[in-house]
């Protein structure tokens, strides 16, 4: 928001400058971004007079003006189009250096002698307008200082507003807030009803009240679209940031401005029957402003007539209804729309308004009627044109009210340690034009109906907080003692996971909670997706429900910019909500694509499987002494490879998933090669086991190996499952050091080696102590699998 100094002190008196004004919004929470004056210096450019413009006799487009300025008549040439007699344009002096560094010199253009430059807009840093000379009004002194003419004393704050202080998004709440912080009185221009001066009106039918509870309409007939907005007011809307479009358009602009209030203007001819709020039908299509067809959604309020739509409501009007050179009648609009209804609708179509920012933030609800006759007021003033009655629609019940908020003194002083007395609160609140009546030992508070953020009793305490100031609250030290959890020895912090994925090869990311539910759609993920209230854009609309789109996004961008051997990990909060209620879940992510070692002269390095990520998790568990039965189980999801996906489960509860990505997702994702993806609970894996000591057997180790022939569907982790629960304690370890298919092998089945290391920690064992646990667990491994010794 870019408000005039010289605007506010119009509002507020007081003896504050720019810089000072700024400090005290900032320590008031509203902070100012820059102080910057109005205009750059202009010392030597004076209001000139053209007494006459001849053309030259030797240019076609140059003009010879005698011209009048600070003190005698010069003769100046000037090749602007709009170099006329009787016209008042900026003239810069001999010897004056203009904002760009230009220094003006006498010159011969085409042998005529030229004594000084008349100035466009651009020339002088005052605007964009390079077409012509910058056009002063007729009422200026020649002869004057530019900088007084126009009131170039000037400096602009750029306040960066929170999202909740819409109330500041005008001169009117700016002035109200400097008037609560000076205690001086904020007094803005008088209101007065413009009486009708004609019966003439449109019907006005609310098909959508929830979304638009108010709307104001006027019409008005025999406005002149070609006067000319007074110079005051086109410096206000450039000050703030804004250029003139024509006195209509002006208008609407500085009521915004000045009120808060967004209006926008119709030319009547083109309104047919009457006006209707309503929601767009699907794919329903419009022209706006800016000359572009867009595509509506269900969801986007329009401003329609009995024919077509007529303006994207509360975002920007039609082309075919808004005014132009032939409009002779306007019909004005001025109404408060649901936030919830405007709130990212403008960023969708890739548009961001003046109306939409303060529509989405929240309008006053009490200000429509007073902004529609300010707004009357002004262009009869300027354009002329003869005003109809108000035309209201209201649906009161929807609009909302401001409710009361208790406030106790005690509880104020207790939160921030201040001694302030009853008066003084009260004298603060009512600086903020807030309500205020006793009730017991503290008040009812009722805010004013532009502050729609004052809702509990801490809000009204901020309030009084950053009026009074925060620099004067005393500074005291916290009571209570504080105590620092210590975690367990069983718990495995996540510094400590980082740490070893890194040492592992695997770089951490941190991508974005917020994703689009298209990508989790395309990946079967959108189950239990918590939508935003106030997304950040269509891609980011919804909380992620698994850390997969950003491991696969980031991996996207390297591989496009062709780096092909990487591997990434990611430690993210995940989200779901369902009938349960709304759960967060932390995660880490892990994804490896390309070889699995660098380039060697050995030999050329293998491409990565399943397995080398099986091992990277297989790692992490052993690694980190979790304690648990680990069990891999075949896994269909529509991500991942059909044959290369597993649901990894610890103690029969999910851990995670990992897997190849599927092929026909490589290919919609345009990548040169696939990746390896997992993702596990943080819960899970952060459940170690203590280390504890355990007695190293002095004895001999014995290593028994069998070869079995087992059914091909037949899990390797079964089977040493087995093994290790027929063994028993003295089955230290089991090695899978063979898998065969071939020849000598029954079809449909494969050969399996496994080593198996035998030892007692108090003895030696006996041959026939090993030979019977060797029997022992052949046959059960015969009878669970029906297994078969091998040769």
């Amino acid at each position: 928001m870019k408000i005039s100094y010289r605007w506010l002190k119009q509002w507020v008196a007081t003896d504050l400058n720019a810089e000072q004004i700024a400090e005290k919004f900032t320590l008031a929470g509203l902070e100012v971004d820059s102080v910057e004056p109005v205009a750059p210096p202009l010392d030597g450019v004076v209001v000139g007079e053209i007494l006459s413009a001849e053309p030259h006799p030797d240019a076609d487009r140059l003009r010879v003006c005698r011209v009048l300025g600070d003190t005698e008549e010069r003769t100046i040439v000037c090749g602007a189009p709009n170099a006329r007699a009787g016209l008042k344009a900026p003239l810069a002096t001999l010897g004056t250096v203009l904002p760009g560094g230009l220094k003006i010199k006498p010159a011969k253009l085409r042998g005529v002698h030229s004594e000084g430059m008349l100035c466009s807009e651009p020339e002088l840093g005052l605007g964009e307008d390079s077409t012509g000379l910058m056009e002063l009004p007729d009422s200026a002194t020649t002869g004057e200082s530019l900088s007084t003419a126009l009131g170039l004393d000037d400096s602009v704050l750029e306040i960066d507003l929170t999202p909740n202080r819409a109330d500041c998004l005008s001169a009117r709440g700016l002035a109200r807030e400097l008037a609560a912080l000076t205690g001086a009185e904020a007094d803005g221009p008088e209101i007065v009803p413009v009486a009708a001066e004609h019966d003439d009106t449109v019907s006005i039918d609310l098909m959508s009240p929830d979304d638009c509870p108010c709307y104001i309409g006027r019409v008005i007939r025999g406005v002149d679209v070609k006067a000319a907005t007074p110079l005051w007011m086109v410096e206000r809307l450039r000050r703030s940031g804004i250029r003139s479009l024509g006195p209509i358009v002006d208008v609407t602009n500085y009521v915004l401005l000045e009120l808060g209030q967004p209006l926008h203007a119709f030319d009547l001819a083109q309104v047919q029957g009457g006006i209707r709020v309503r929601r767009a039908g699907k794919g329903e299509r419009m022209t706006l402003l800016d000359g572009r067809e867009v595509t509506l959604d269900p969801d986007m309020l329009l401003i329609s007539d009995h024919a077509r739509p007529l303006a994207l409501g509360g975002i920007m009007g039609g082309q075919d209804s808004g005014v132009g050179d032939a409009t002779r009648d306007i019909l004005l609009e001025s109404a408060w729309f649901n936030p919830a209804s405007i709130i990212g609708r403008g960023r969708r179509l890739g548009l961001a308004t003046e109306s939409a920012h303060r529509f989405e933030r929240g309008v006053d609800p009490a200000l429509q009627r007073r902004a529609a006759e300010r707004a009357t007021a002004l262009i009869i003033e300027i354009a002329g044109g003869e005003p109809g009655p108000i035309i209201e629609a209201l649906d009161r019940e929807r609009l909302p009210v401001n409710r009361a908020v208790p406030l106790r003194l005690a509880r104020l002083n207790r939160v921030l340690g201040s001694l302030l007395s009853g008066d003084e609160v009260v004298d603060i609140l009512r600086r903020l034009d807030m309500t205020v009546k006793a009730d017991g030992d503290g008040w009812q508070v009722t805010a004013p109906s532009a502050r729609r953020d004052i809702e509990i009793e801490e809000d009204l305490i901020e309030e009084v907080a950053r009026v009074y100031g925060y620099d004067r609250l005393p500074s005291r030290n916290p009571g209570g003692r504080l105590s620092i959890r210590v975690p367990g020895e069983g718990e495995l912090p996540e510094a400590s996971l980082r740490r070893q994925l890194a040492a592992r090869g695997f770089q951490e990311i941190m991508t974005w909670s917020f994703v689009g539910e298209d990508e989790l759609a395309r990946l079967e993920l959108l189950d239990g997706a918590q939508p935003l209230a106030n997304p950040l854009s269509r891609d980011m609309a919804v909380l992620r429900t698994s850390l997969l789109p950003g491991l696969l996004n980031t991996a996207g961008s390297n591989l496009r910019r062709q780096h092909h051997d990487f591997r990434l990990f990611e430690l993210g909060t995940c989200f779901s909500s369902t009938g349960h209620g709304f759960s967060e879940t932390r995660r880490v992510g892990l994804l490896m694509t390309g070889h699995a070692g660098t380039e060697h002269f050995s030999g050329k390095p293998r491409q990565l499987d399943f397995f080398d990520l099986k091992g990277e998790l297989e790692h992490l568990l052993e690694l980190n002494c979790v304690k648990g039965k680990v069990v891999f189980r075949p896994l269909s999801r529509a991500w991942l490879h059909p044959g290369q996906a597993a649901e990894v489960l610890l103690d029969d509860q999910p851990l995670g998933w990992l897997g190849q990505l599927h092929p026909a997702l490589v290919g919609r994702l345009d990548w040169p090669q696939s990746a390896f993806v997992g993702e596990f609970d943080m819960a899970f894996l952060a459940r170690r086991q203590v280390p504890e000591f355990r007695e190293v057997s002095r004895f001999p180790a014995v290593r028994r190996d069998l070869s079995l022939v087992v059914a091909e569907d037949v899990a390797v982790a079964d089977v040493v499952e087995e093994v290790q629960r027929r063994g028993g304690a003295s089955v230290r370890r089991v090695i899978v050091f063979d898998l065969y298919r071939g020849p000598g092998v029954e079809k449909n089945c494969k050969s399996l080696s496994i080593g198996l290391i035998i030892r007692e920690v108090s003895r030696t064992l006996k041959d026939a102590e090993v030979d019977a646990l060797i029997e022992k667990v052949i046959a059960g491994l015969q009878s669970r699998f029906d297994a078969k010794l091998r040769g």
